[in-house]
């Protein structure tokens, strides 16, 4: 694809001296003066209102950023003229493969353009690729567009984009400007988008509220606290001899619904998921919120109709459904980091989460499948609600305790 040509200006200045578009504040302010801004939206809505104040006519503006996380694959920022805060859109994998990204200024940036112009006024755009976005502005009152590959370090690029509806567009003087401004938001961007990248990880891995902890400086080994807590244990049932009679991707499949139909409900009602165990599940649901018990039963309700779901689905494929085990207790646990001195594990361990184990392993016995502790029963109030199973001993436990069915 031919991408448009661009004044020579809009990258160098070619002249000494101060213009009217001079971009040198704004520069100095990105450099020293966002150190306490954390959020890179809020920078970008500060710095198009600079622009505008020195003379610079930017009457949109977008960032379009890839992002480090399991659901999406890129965030777009957006700014126009008038707007307090950012509109943010984020995009799903397999947007690169659609006719929307193709064709568009994006794509151009994205297969190695180094700058993308394009005036947007009929009498200047009688030639212009026929790009849907172009359009879009048009029909805004945008007279102009620009967008640059926006370099972060290791050959990583981002873009940025900015739009113009002044009668002519942007000068040659703004361009330069503009173009000027470039290195010294790159470095800005980076910051808060790295940050922004650690936190996703951290959050997608070990969950929101351990990861706070982590970042916060809980990473040493043995730093914990313990905590009061509702504990929630599942497990698949007969995961080995499905995993070796089906076929991988079948079995991914069906672990990933699997792990959907349980974990959705539980982070929906507030658990916080600390590990996948193979086929199995960790859950806590924190005792300093006072309906974290309720909370913890109604996460089961909704995972329990999920699965329903699903097996309807798998018995369709001509698969046998899908059997698990639940077991749940409530009491205090140490929360904090395990493990050897260079592999963490930022976990919960103590009695409680062992009597919540024992409780699962206990649903393959008595073949019902999700077992309560009295003790989380009576904090929750809900015994009248519940079917007691009768005592039972559990391995580990000095003295049997009373269990009750779901």
């Amino acid at each position: 694809m031919q991408v448009p040509s661009i004044a020579t200006p809009s990258l160098h200045r070619e002249s000494a001296g101060t213009s009217p578009s001079d971009s040198s504040g704004i520069i100095e302010w990105l450099m020293t003066d966002t150190s306490d801004q954390r959020f890179i939206d809020n920078i970008f809505v500060d710095m198009c209102d600079r622009l505008n104040q020195a003379g610079i006519p930017v009457s949109r503006g977008t960032l379009h950023f890839r992002i480090l996380h399991p659901q999406w694959l890129g965030a777009r920022i957006l700014w126009r003229k008038g707007m307090k805060e950012a509109d943010i859109q984020t995009f799903g994998y397999g947007v690169e493969d659609t006719a929307q990204y193709r064709n568009s200024p994006i794509y151009e940036l994205n297969t190695g353009a180094g700058v993308v112009r394009q005036r947007l006024e009929p009498a200047a755009s009688a030639n212009a690729p026929p790009y849907p976005l172009y359009d879009e502005l048009r029909a805004e009152g945008h007279t102009d567009y620009v967008a640059w590959p926006l370099k972060h370090t290791l050959g990583k690029h981002h873009i940025i984009t900015f739009g113009s509806d002044r009668p002519g567009g942007f000068s040659d003087e703004d361009l330069a400007a503009l173009a000027d401004l470039l290195p010294a938001f790159a470095l800005v961007s980076e910051i808060r988008l790295k940050n922004r990248f650690a936190r996703t990880l951290l959050e997608t891995y070990v969950g929101p509220h351990a990861s706070e902890q982590i970042l916060a400086g809980a990473t040493t080994r043995g730093s914990g606290v313990t905590v009061g807590a509702a504990i929630l244990i599942c497990d698949l049932r007969d995961f080995t001899g499905i995993s070796d009679m089906w076929p991988r991707d079948d079995v991914i499949e069906l672990l990933n619904g699997y792990f959907d139909a349980m974990a959705e409900p539980i982070e929906r009602h507030g658990g916080e998921i600390l590990k996948f165990m193979g086929d199995g599940l960790l859950a806590i649901f924190p005792l300093s919120n006072a309906h974290a018990c309720g909370d913890l039963l109604a996460a089961i309700r909704e995972a329990q109709t999920a699965m329903a779901a699903l097996n309807e689905e798998n018995v369709e494929k001509g698969h046998q459904p899908l059997g698990y085990g639940i077991g749940v207790h409530v009491g205090d646990v140490m929360y904090g980091n395990i493990g050897s001195r260079s592999r963490l594990d930022f976990t919960v361990i103590g009695p409680t989460v062992n009597v919540a184990s024992r409780l699962e392993s206990l649903t393959k016995e008595i073949k019902r499948p999700v077992l309560l502790s009295r003790a989380f029963v009576e904090m929750a109030g809900c015994e009248a609600k519940m079917e007691s199973v009768g005592s039972h001993q559990l391995r580990g436990l000095s003295e049997p305790i009373d269990v009750f069915a779901f």
